[in-house]
């Protein structure tokens, strides 16, 4: 009596096509990532030697070149920064302000922000500068 041989069946999996799509999709993530663009209010701050960082703090006034003023990243008018640094001042642990503004603007404006931090009751105003060091320049 003869047995039949069973025949050996081979499976191949091909993965060329796997290897495809996962090749154009990491071109597509590559190319798209340079198109996001990050968030924010563009200030160009003057350098200082002799700064030292700092880490971040919550209450940041910011001033563009087109002297527009920001609260902790949202556009507020002059004549209501007061107030909301001294709601903000009160919830605060550390009663510091940090202005950050862009080299070109008007130095009256910036004193007149500073005066108003003073006002609300700011115990410590810090101006932002970026460091250099031997070529290297941080933001603070």
């Amino acid at each position: 009596m003869e047995f039949e041989e069973r025949k050996k069946i081979r499976m191949h999996l091909d993965i060329a096509p796997l290897i495809d799509i996962v090749f154009l999709l990491l071109i597509f993530f590559m190319l798209t990532a340079h198109f996001i663009v990050q968030p924010g209010i563009e200030i160009t701050l003057p350098t200082a030697k002799a700064a030292e960082p700092r880490e971040a703090e919550d209450i940041i006034i910011s001033i563009t070149k087109e002297n527009e003023i920001f609260l902790n990243d949202k556009w507020i008018d002059i004549s209501e920064l007061k107030d909301s640094l001294e709601e903000k001042l009160e919830l605060s642990s550390k009663k510091t302000v940090i202005l950050k503004a862009d080299e070109k603007i008007n130095l009256g404006l910036a004193v007149k922000i500073m005066d108003i931090a003073k006002q609300a009751n700011a115990e410590e105003l810090v101006i932002s500068t970026k460091i250099v060091h031997q070529g290297i320049i941080e933001h603070q």
